[in-house]
Parts: structure tokens; sequence; C-alpha cells
């Protein structure tokens, strides 16, 4: 069983419903277990516009291989609609496979550390509540954390 971290977000319809639907949906899988989940923030879009996003982080353990867990995440976005019209689109539920125990990946599919994520409060604050000694290749996420402050996230729970 490997460690991942996966970023959930949604800004479209019953957004908090739906990241709590889809957090137990992936805690109930039974290829994932040890699964934790951030506290949950709203934040405004990054390189985007629409309504504010629901954003959180989980924490898991799977035996399922990289690009077999995307295919479950987006099988997830799937079943909840996810439509994706252009680049940064609104979501209805958006699921990003930010790390993965000891893979490093850049294929046409998959990024593996995904390749933003040292550049979103929205996926570093509830990372650093995860895992707060967590650091990334671009550095520790309480200085990541500090280069991104004009970033505003709220913490809802």
């Amino acid at each position: 069983m490997k460690r991942a971290f996966i970023g959930l977000g949604a800004n479209l319809g019953p957004s908090l419903e739906t990241l709590k639907q889809a957090a137990l949906q992936l805690a109930e899988h039974p290829l994932i277990s040890a699964f934790q989940l951030s506290p949950l923030y709203k934040s405004k879009p990054v390189d985007s516009q629409g309504p504010d996003y629901v954003n959180a982080v989980a924490s898991l353990r799977t035996s399922l291989e990289p690009v077999a867990l995307l295919g479950l995440l987006q099988e997830m976005e799937q079943a909840y609609g996810r439509q994706r019209p252009y680049r940064n689109a609104p979501r209805t539920l958006d699921l990003d496979l930010l790390l993965y125990e000891g893979v490093k990946l850049n294929t046409d599919i998959l990024t593996v550390p995904h390749p933003r994520m040292h550049l979103r409060a929205f996926v570093l604050q509830p990372l650093h509540d995860l895992e707060p000694e967590l650091a990334l290749d671009q550095g520790s996420l309480a200085a990541l954390l500090k280069a991104c402050r004009h970033q505003e996230i709220e913490r809802l729970s």
C-alpha cells in the first residue's frame, strides 16, 4: 500500500456537499485505506473565473498504481457531471493526484507530483494541515505558503 495525496475541489452546484460525498466514496473504496481529509477551505478561482471553490486534500493508502488511481478519480468526476469545455473551466468536481509515494512521473496523461500544486494556497494549506513537515521539490510547505500569501483562502471546517 502506497501513500497518496488527492486534491479535491468544486465550484459548481452544491460544492460543499459534493466534496463531502466524494471524500466518503474515496474513504469507502475497497482498495483505499487510512483515509484522512483535511479541513475544507473556500477559495477564489486561480487563473480562471466563476464562483468560489470549496477545496480540501485527502491523504490515503492504496494498492492502486498511479494511472489506475487517476482512472478512479476521473470516473468519480464524470459521475458528478464534470465537463471540460476549456482549461480551468468551473467544475462540479475536480480530483487531482498530487503526490504518490516514491513516484515521479511525467506522461501525456499524468504528472506526479502535480506540476502546479506548489503555486496554489488552496492545495498547500490543506496539505500542511495533514502533513506539516512535508517538503516538496520546491521547498517546505511553510515557505511555499508564504510565497502564496496573496491568495485568499478561508477555512470552512
